[in-house]
């Protein structure tokens, strides 16, 4: 019998305490490092960090490197050396690309080429998961356990979570009850909830679609500015209210509500996002200045749970060709797109355009 939490439960515990500045220790082939979030990095913690005298590293992903000039080895990060008087707000600028325009040269930075970077790596990929900004400050350990134990931290193994981090957590039903909509008229509110301790997903069934047979179906991204507030810079509200008024009409459809905020970076980064578009910056160079990929998303989640309420085959609402590709390679057959094309305005004209050329969507 054992209560100690297993490597799922210590990931969901590592993501909260980076998202409060608390280090978190990781392990792996032999070696341990320190490691803490740059975004809530504090004063104090980096005081406490160079009195270990050991080489500080901040680790960021090779889009934020490009954006800075910075030498990447490590194919998809960069571990950049902290000078050894660098301070707090040194760390956030390297980190944070709010005031790259303001202050263009960060450097030089010289980056750490040598050993491996694996463990580095998994402290980016669990900022990231933690939806915080993809960087992280690191130290060597020459005993991990001791000193995880001593400063009651939380210890990973590196190849243990990988995996975990790498995939979408399974999800399971929580509850459903009936929904009348102003929209879409009688429907089911299904919530779903993921193992990793994870934001719930939820789906709105429309009617009673029958299951061997292909439904009208929505894969929709959480968006609080576009879903709530009205917000013109994207076409996301606009395709919410278009989706069920179309399934009210056919009198039956699935749209699935993600909490992927902002192509999966969370709403915090979106509005980085939008500061930097604010200086000139498209949405995906705005990502790319962030330290992320162009859609961070995962719709296998949406496949995982479409597969579990009985359902293989969709008539997808969307005008996004990867959306049909992961349905598709998720086991679920695409019988047909259906467009989706509203929303446009002369707020969001560029960024639809955008995600036409860069994203390829179908607009």
């Amino acid at each position: 019998m054992s209560f100690a939490p297993d490597i799922v439960e210590r990931l969901a515990r590592a993501r909260s305490d980076l998202r409060m500045g608390v280090p978190v220790v990781i392990t792996g082939d032999g070696r341990g490092i320190l490691a803490l979030a740059a975004e809530t990095l504090n004063a104090q913690r980096l005081a406490d960090l160079k009195e270990l005298e050991k080489h500080i590293i901040l680790a960021i992903t090779a889009r934020r490197a490009e954006t800075l000039k910075a030498r990447v080895y490590d194919q998809d990060i960069a571990r950049i050396l902290v000078p050894k008087d660098a301070d707090l707000s040194w760390v956030r600028g390297v980190a944070n690309p709010d005031d790259d325009l303001r202050v263009p040269m960060k450097g030089p930075l010289a980056s750490e080429r040598n050993g491996p970077a694996n463990l580095h790596r998994a402290t980016v990929a669990l900022a990231k998961s933690a939806q915080l900004l993809p960087a992280t400050i690191i130290v060597d350990l020459s005993d991990p356990d001791d000193f995880a134990l001593h400063h009651g931290l939380t210890s990973l193994c590196a190849n243990l979570a990988a995996p975990h981090l790498l995939a979408s957590s399974p999800v399971h039903p929580v509850v459903q009850a009936k929904l009348p909509m102003a929209l879409s008229g009688s429907g089911r509110l299904h919530i779903f909830r993921p193992e990793d301790g994870g934001e719930e997903h939820y789906v709105i069934e429309v009617g009673r679609p029958l299951r061997d047979q292909p439904v009208l179906t929505r894969l929709h991204s959480a968006c609080f500015t576009g879903d709530v507030l009205g917000s013109l810079k994207c076409d996301c509200g606009p395709q919410l209210n278009a989706a069920l008024t179309q399934m009210g009409t056919a009198g039956e459809g699935i749209l699935l509500y993600l909490n992927q905020e902002g192509r999966g970076i969370g709403l915090a980064n979106k509005m980085r996002a939008y500061s930097l578009q604010d200086q000139g910056f498209d949405t995906v160079q705005a990502n790319h200045r962030l330290g992320f990929e162009d859609d961070e998303r995962d719709f296998q989640i949406g496949a995982k749970i479409l597969k579990g309420m009985g359902f293989s085959k969709v008539r997808l609402l969307t005008n996004n060709p990867r959306k049909i590709t992961m349905m598709t390679n998720s086991g679920l057959t695409v019988t047909e797109r259906v467009p989706l094309k509203v929303g446009e305005n002369a707020h969001n004209r560029a960024y639809l355009a955008t995600k036409a050329m860069k994203s390829g969507h179908l607009l």
